[in-house]
């Protein structure tokens, strides 16, 4: 389905995962202050998580506000797309279009996921996907069971990237 091939690629050097993990969880104001870790960063595919705090929460103090799953949205598709270029540390990416679909209430920690669909020369298309820990028993009650690791789709989304090349 994807046309992007991971396999035509090298190895995503050390230095480079290493860099976006130091990156968002360290030095990354917006990005750290949310409490956002790295979990995987390889060609064509980055996994991003992020703890449920209360601070995160909309008014109920128990659902975290959807601003907080876009960013993830974003941010992990973007990240991937960088993962695409020769070399990752160098050039840039920006967000041209995102589309956000929120399937359900998030109530727990967020995970989110992304895949490079496309990388052309000067746009990428990522598809991301967020699932949490969190659920409800009215959730399975509607047929929103949990998967077999206990996460439950809370964000699908696609986004096109701006790339910078260098």
């Amino acid at each position: 389905m994807a046309d992007f091939d991971p396999g035509a690629f090298d190895p995503l050097p050390d230095e480079a995962a290493s860099f976006v993990e130091r990156y968002i969880e360290e030095e990354h104001g917006y990005l750290s202050w949310l409490g956002t870790r790295v979990e995987t960063v390889e060609r064509g595919r980055v996994v991003l998580s992020l703890p449920f705090d209360e601070k995160l929460t909309n008014a109920d103090g128990q659902t975290i506000h959807g601003g907080v799953a876009a960013t993830l949205v974003d941010t992990a598709g973007g990240v991937a797309q960088r993962t695409t270029f020769a070399d990752p540390l160098s050039g840039g990416v920006a967000t041209v279009n995102l589309n956000v679909n929120y399937l359900r209430p998030a109530n727990g920690d967020l995970r989110a996921e992304a895949d490079v669909v496309r990388a052309g020369g000067s746009i990428g298309v990522s598809d991301m996907r967020v699932t949490t820990g969190g659920g409800s028993a009215a959730d399975a009650e509607g047929g929103n069971a949990p998967s077999d690791d206990g996460r439950r789709e809370v964000v699908v989304g696609q986004g096109s990237f701006r790339l910078f090349r260098e």
